[in-house]
């Protein structure tokens, strides 16, 4: 008679070593999240010593919201963004170029992979704080600036709504181009040699060969980056709450929807908070999906392109 061997399930272990992450989501991320939403449908907030609520008020959180500035700090929010991205996916894209063709034959790769990667690892406030004390009116950039001659009296860099902003903007490019350039250089380093050869054999220039080849194939790279960059944009606080010390001056031109969220939570109004919440999640999911579908390619090789025209040449020669 055979002896039946004992069967041994390694997926429970599997199982068993996910289960942890399960658990601290559902606590710290899932029950929030709920409870956020629930909120949003509450008044509760405090007057005072007094609290109020929380009272089911249904949609009236929601509606106070659209009546609010939220619109105008939607559109500051865009803006701060739009000043750092921009700048930052040119120089990514062309830093990744350079820094990945083998023709150009650049000395000392690892040394400015870890130089442009710095900034990233320098904290956000710390990065404020230090904007902050360059460009007071006291500052040292004015002090330089006085003293070559230049100028007579101080700037007031954050006193203008140019100013402000075009500092914001300035340092989330400078905090967040380099881990961007890292990313498209991993990318472009993905693409097979073999394609670059080809095009240098068909006498493909260096822009023919970046345009034609490089962006196309690196496109998935590209739509997360711009992705995580939108998320990373709603979710803009910390550089332009120190820097304008919470306030968003001038004329709250740099208030962002995250700062204007936070001084709901200060003033203990989590209904009204909590439906702001909502609304970032709603915008963030919308922003997300045009994006997808702009940068989604669902026909890489053009064969249902050329398939549709084929249909479409047979259809205009059964009708003749």
């Amino acid at each position: 008679m055979k002896k039946n061997k004992k069967s041994i399930n390694y997926g429970k272990w599997g199982y068993l070593f996910i289960l942890p992450f399960f658990i601290i989501y559902l606590i710290f991320s899932l029950i929030p999240l709920v409870d956020t939403v629930r909120y949003s449908f509450f008044e509760y907030f405090r007057s005072g010593i007094k609290e109020i609520g929380p009272n089911f008020i249904g949609m009236a959180n929601y509606i106070s919201l659209l009546k609010s500035d939220m619109f105008k700090y939607g559109a500051n929010t865009l803006i701060l963004w739009l000043i750092g991205f921009v700048p930052q996916i040119v120089v990514a894209l062309v830093l990744a170029a350079w820094f990945t063709d083998a023709r150009l034959k650049i000395r000392g790769k690892q040394f400015f992979k870890v130089v442009i990667y710095l900034p990233n690892l320098i904290m956000a406030s710390a990065f404020a704080l230090l904007f902050f004390t360059m460009f007071s009116t006291n500052g040292p950039i004015n002090s330089i600036l006085m003293s070559l001659g230049w100028i007579k009296d101080p700037i007031d860099f954050m006193g203008s709504v140019v100013g402000t902003r075009s500092l914001i903007g300035f340092m989330n490019f400078l905090m967040w181009f380099g881990n961007t350039t890292i990313m498209l250089m991993a990318a472009v380093m993905g693409i097979s040699m073999d394609i670059f050869e080809a095009s240098d054999l068909d006498g493909c220039n260096s822009i023919q060969r970046f345009y034609y080849i490089t962006l196309p194939l690196i496109r998935p790279i590209l739509a997360y980056t711009l992705i995580t960059s939108i998320i990373g944009g709603l979710q803009m606080f910390d550089v332009p709450q120190i820097l304008t010390n919470g306030q968003g001056n001038p004329d709250r031109t740099s208030m962002t929807l995250i700062m204007f969220l936070n001084s709901h939570l200060k003033s203990k109004n989590y209904g009204m908070a909590g439906a702001l919440s909502v609304y970032l999640f709603i915008i963030s999911g919308i922003l997300c999906f045009i994006v997808y579908r702009m940068t989604n390619d669902n026909d890489p090789d053009g064969s249902k392109k050329a398939a549709k025209k084929r249909a479409k040449e047979e259809r205009r020669r059964l009708r003749r």
